[in-house]
C-alpha cells in the first residue's frame, strides 16, 4: 500500500534509527478499501522518549506528550495539522475494571501482542514501511467479505470495552458491512455494560451510526 510522503518519511526515520515501525489500525483498513484515511497512526517498539528523540529536530515537531504514559507521542511535520501522526509504542493492555479503558498498559517489543489487543479484525492489521501487510487475524478476508468480527474471544473484547458494541454497529453502518454472528451474540450479551459508559461517548457513537450510509439496515 502507498503512504503519504510525511508518513513514509516518519516510518523511515524510525527504522533508520534502528526501530521497528508500522502504520496500524483504521488507516490501513481505509487505505485497503480505497478510501483516503482521515489520519495515520503508527506503532513502534521505540519507547515514548525514544520516539520523541527521533523527531526532536526540524522539520518535525513533537506536539503532544500527554499520552506518553500509555505510549503515545503526537508528531507533526512543522505546524501542519494535516501532517500529524500519533506514534504509539507496542503494548499489551491490562485489566479493564471500568469496561472502558485498561487500568495499565505494558510496553512490549513485538507487534503481534499489540494487534491482538485491538477490537475487530479489520482494525488489527499493520502496514510495514515497504507496504507489506501484516494480517494475523484475517482482516483482509473480512474486508473483502464485508464482515465485522471481533479479534479473538468476542465476549472478552466487549467485556473489556463496552463502547465497542456501538463501534461495531458504526463500522457496519459506515461500510455497509454485516456483524459476524458470534460477534453479534457477544454484543447482545454485553449490552448491560453500556450503562456504565459516559453518555457523551455513547452519543458520539450514535451520531456516527446515524451518519453511516447503511444506517437504516443496521
Amino acid at each position: 500500500m502507498e503512504f503519504p510522503p510525511y508518513v513514509r518519511d516518519m516510518l523511515a526515520r524510525l527504522t533508520d534509527a534502528g526501530y521497528a515501525a508500522y502504520a496500524v489500525g483504521g488507516c490501513v483498513r481505509d487505505a485497503l478499501l480505497g478510501r483516503v484515511p482521515h489520519d495515520w497512526d503508527l506503532a513502534t517498539n521505540a519507547l515514548p522518549a525514544e520516539t520523541a528523540a527521533v523527531f526532536a529536530a526540524p522539520p518535525y515537531r513533537v506536539v503532544d506528550l500527554t499520552g506518553a504514559r500509555h505510549g503515545t507521542v503526537a508528531v507533526s511535520l512543522g505546524d501542519n495539522p494535516r501532517a500529524l501522526c500519533e506514534i504509539t509504542t507496542f503494548r499489551r493492555d491490562g485489566a479493564y475494571t471500568d469496561h472502558r479503558r485498561p487500568d495499565e498498559v505494558t510496553f512490549v517489543t513485538g507487534i503481534l501482542p499489540d494487534l491482538s489487543r485491538r477490537d475487530f479484525t479489520v482494525n488489527a492489521m499493520a502496514a510495514a514501511p515497504d507496504g507489506a501487510i501484516l494480517d494475523p487475524f484475517g482482516g483482509q478476508a473480512d474486508l473483502c467479505a464485508g464482515v465485522i468480527r471481533a479479534v479473538g474471544d468476542a465476549d472478552v473484547r466487549f467485556e473489556e470495552d463496552a463502547l465497542r458494541i456501538l463501534r461495531a454497529v458504526r463500522f457496519a453502518a459506515r461500510y455497509a458491512f454485516t456483524v459476524e454472528e458470534g460477534t453479534a451474540r457477544a454484543m447482545l450479551a454485553a449490552l448491560p455494560l453500556l450503562g456504565g459508559i459516559a453518555p457523551e461517548r455513547i452519543g458520539c457513537e450514535l451520531r456516527g451510526i446515524l451518519e453511516g450510509a447503511d444506517a437504516g439496515r443496521q
